[in-house]
């Protein structure tokens, strides 16, 4: 008996399911509703958000134009992280610019202690900024702890 009345409840979901189809199938909707109706349920993306995305593209193209108009190709200067003027008129640098400085000072290149006592920082934080350094291709490996600027 459990069976059957599931089975009857289910129909009935059915047969209200179907009911309400053809309810909405009964109104007379536009081709145009119907396209924009089934974007909107899918997620597709409609002009009006690719006109939104070329906008953001087209700010943020400006943005990475401005900076690297700023950035010189040999130094690091601290317009990567900002204009870096602060309130009081003095210039911060970035730990990334007081590291590469510290590097590109030495002749010889700096072991990684000396580095570590130049600039303060933990171990971390100094070995990031080093892989960071050697990745974007302004620090080399000179041996095993020695890095010496490019």
């Amino acid at each position: 008996m459990a069976r059957r009345a599931t089975n009857i409840s289910l129909d009935a979901a059915v047969k209200q399911r179907w009911r309400s189809f053809m309810a909405r199938r009964a109104t007379n909707i536009s081709l145009d509703a119907a396209v924009k109706q089934i974007l909107r349920d899918n997620d597709f993306a409609t002009r009006k958000d690719l006109d939104r995305l070329g906008a953001k593209i087209d700010q943020l193209e400006k943005a990475v134009n401005r900076l690297s108009s700023l950035v010189s190709k040999k130094g690091m200067g601290t317009a990567v992280q900002g204009t870096g003027a602060t309130k009081d008129g003095l210039r911060r640098t970035s730990a990334t610019s007081k590291v590469f400085e510290s590097i590109k000072r030495s002749k010889k290149g700096m072991d990684f202690a000396t580095l570590q006592k130049k600039t303060g920082f933990e171990e971390k934080k100094l070995r990031n900024i080093i892989f960071r350094l050697h990745k974007l291709g302004y620090i080399q490996r000179v041996e095993r702890g020695r890095y010496a600027a490019k």
